[in-house]
């Protein structure tokens, strides 16, 4: 098994006085859009921030995103909703980038927190004010991203309970 699979852990404190370096940032965005997507309709965007106010005001739009405090970077996925064909799997699609940027940062030795906005009215209002993301994007989640100042230890496992096989 891929080993950063395994090694993944959602990082909430990260070293402060380490930066993520714009070459680190375009590494994780280009991991993002090498993800699969729906009849490769690509429906996504993305903000990459390191400007240390716009991560204080995340902090304080999302309830859940206080490790932005001390990362050094945040990506947000902004997704673009499909009209016809293939209308509806934007979620899909933008999980499918969020987990390459996850991956790709555990291999440059970076952590990293996935902080769900969508489909919560009030997070995608809140983010969708700060950064001036206009209707019909969405904020679809904020991705918290720095040096690890803490080793978590693994949640995730495998559960034979959860799997059918049919031969």
């Amino acid at each position: 098994m891929n080993t950063s699979i395994k090694a993944r852990r959602s990082i909430r404190k990260y070293q402060p006085d380490k930066s993520v370096t714009k070459d680190q940032l375009r590494q994780l965005l280009e991991a993002a859009m090498l993800s699969p997507s729906a009849c490769n309709s690509r429906p996504w965007e993305f903000i990459a921030i390191t400007n240390r106010t716009t991560m204080d005001e995340i902090v304080k739009a999302h309830p859940y995103a206080q490790m932005c405090e001390t990362a050094a970077a945040v990506i947000v996925v902004v997704a673009i909703p499909q009209e016809g064909r293939p209308m509806g799997y934007f979620p899909q699609d933008c999980a499918a980038a969020t987990q390459n940027i996850l991956l790709e940062a555990v291999s440059m030795g970076l952590g990293t927190c996935w902080c769900g906005v969508y489909p919560i009215e009030e997070r995608i209002a809140s983010i969708r004010t700060l950064l001036n993301i206009k209707e019909p994007k969405i904020p679809f989640n904020v991705i918290a991203i720095g040096l690890p100042d803490e080793t978590p230890a693994q949640r995730g496992f495998f559960d034979e309970a959860k799997v059918t096989y049919l031969d």
